[in-house]
């Protein structure tokens, strides 16, 4: 699992690449940290190169998302695959989280 983070046309932008699962979930919540202390930028989780994500996972998005609303700030997810895409479905994230 790697997690890039930039700065993209005014937002602050997480590539995720491989499988998010849970034995990736620690090293991957470290990588995401920067995104914690975002503030008048809106957050990008590009997951075009995501092929997997578990629920451990899918608590990262959460935690990110709930982070970015106390400050005002919006999540969108971007280039989420079928596979990716069903899981989000199937757990109500489809429902939370905005989608580019």
């Amino acid at each position: 699992m790697k997690t890039t983070i930039q700065e993209k046309d005014g937002c602050m932008v997480a590539i995720l690449e491989g499988s998010l699962n849970t034995a990736e979930a620690p090293e991957t919540e470290k990588a995401m940290a920067p995104l914690f202390d975002v503030e008048g930028k809106d957050i990008i989780l590009d997951c075009t190169n995501l092929e997997y994500i578990s629920s451990a996972g899918l608590r990262i998005f959460l935690a990110v998302l709930q982070s970015a609303e106390e400050k005002g700030e919006h999540v969108y997810i971007s280039g989420i695959n079928d596979n990716v895409r069903s899981i989000f479905a199937i757990t109500g994230f489809s429902n939370i989280f905005e989608f580019k």
